[in-house]
């Protein structure tokens, strides 16, 4: 999915002068934003560097090092929150030694919701003019934040695409920090650190899924549609389904970021753990300090960031 932000982005950047072929691109990432940058690094003519997370597995990693990119990953660390960290640590060291390099900043830069731009067309022409409802992973906000932004622009005021983002407990962005996941933190869709550029106000509601309650939607997702997705598919199909048994009137576009490849032991080979999703309905909170695995919902009404998401 990244691939068309990471395009547009190394397009723009191009256009306007802030980088030129044969420069440095650096980021951060767990794995999919590399491959992105890689691939559009590839295409114009630019080297690029990876901070990775330990959570880079070997598919990647060789991806990687076959389209020119160098990978440098962190050590191991169980702590998303210690990874996350030190992998921005290491970004400012190493644009303190070398000023060229040239930081993607994929966490604070609306730059990155360019490429979204054509796939709101596209699913706007596919879906016709019929009131939406848009279900994914909110990540860094360039993705279920840009569709709904490019979606919403020219729409009658009657007629508002909704937003509904998915978020694991944990993550800081919107506020679950304080809720202890036992099994894992689902990487991708939210933080332990501020993400700059997400657009909390741009969201109605908020679902926070657990690990088992996101190895079931995606269990599921195999079973009945037969599409292989990622974690966070899993998480967005779990919570999409409950907004379009809640609300038949509007059509749901489920974000499924990425395939099912890296989760095929953690969570495919566990597939007689999940829970039938008919038995799953989300905790209704009012405020965060209500949340409780294994799902929560709020309506989130576009209010601002929370404290530790905007600082």
């Amino acid at each position: 999915m990244k691939v068309l932000s990471a395009d547009a982005a190394v397009r723009r950047l191009l256009a306007d002068g802030a980088v030129a072929p044969g420069d440095t691109l650096l980021d951060s990432s767990s794995g999919i934003y590399a491959y992105a940058l890689a691939l559009a690094c590839h295409r114009h003519g630019m080297r690029c560097h990876i901070v990775g997370s330990t959570t880079v597995d070997e598919a990647v990693r060789v991806q990687l090092e076959l389209l020119g990119a160098t990978l440098e990953r962190m050590p191991p660390s169980s702590d998303l929150k210690l990874d996350q960290s030190r992998r921005v640590a290491r970004i400012r060291e190493l644009l303190e030694a070398d000023p060229r390099l040239h930081w993607m900043r994929q966490y604070h830069d609306d730059v990155h919701y360019l490429g979204y731009r054509p796939v709101a067309d596209a699913i706007r022409s596919a879906a016709g003019p019929v009131p939406l409802t848009v279900v994914g992973g909110v990540g860094s906000g360039a993705s279920t934040g840009a569709l709904g932004r490019f979606l919403r622009a020219g729409e009658p005021p009657g007629e508002r695409t909704r937003l509904a983002g998915v978020q694991p407990f944990g993550s800081v962005t919107f506020g679950s920090e304080h809720v202890h996941d036992p099994e894992i933190i689902i990487a991708g869709i939210g933080s332990s650190i501020p993400f700059g550029n997400v657009d909390h106000g741009g969201y109605d509601s908020v679902h926070w899924t657990g690990f088992t309650a996101a190895l079931s939607g995606s269990v599921d997702l195999m079973r009945r549609h037969a599409v292989f997705a990622g974690l966070s598919s899993g998480a967005a199909y779990l919570a999409a389904r409950w907004e379009r048994a809640h609300d038949p009137s509007r059509t749901v576009v489920v974000v499924a970021a990425d395939t099912g490849h890296r989760y095929l032991h953690s969570v495919f080979a566990r597939h007689g753990e999940a829970t039938p999703l008919d038995e799953l309905e989300p905790v209704p909170v009012r405020h965060t300090g209500e949340l409780a695995l294994p799902w929560s919902r709020m309506e989130w009404a576009g209010a601002p960031a929370p404290t530790l998401a905007s600082t």
